[in-house]
């Protein structure tokens, strides 16, 4: 699939990672903080942005259904 927004305002929070010799954009979710990978600005039309995330921190819910809440904070988004 290819990423080029966030699926809403406010999910996903950007910072300037320097780590490796390198310097590029990291996301992570704005909720937890959980590392979700980098955006690069060699993106598609219209945002010209490229969301790299990896796999992992990927999890498919059906459209309607509560995203799960796998540490039990009881603040399920729907």
């Amino acid at each position: 699939a290819l990423f080029t927004r966030p699926i809403e305002k406010g999910r996903i929070a950007t910072e300037v990672d320097r780590r490796y010799g390198m310097v590029r954009v990291e996301c992570h979710c704005a909720r937890c903080g959980g590392h979700q990978g980098h955006v690069f600005p060699d993106g598609p039309a219209p945002t010209r942005l490229r969301y790299c995330i990896n796999s992992v921190s990927l999890q498919f819910v059906k459209a309607g259904d509560p995203l799960p809440d796998p540490l039990h904070r009881g603040d399920a988004i729907r």
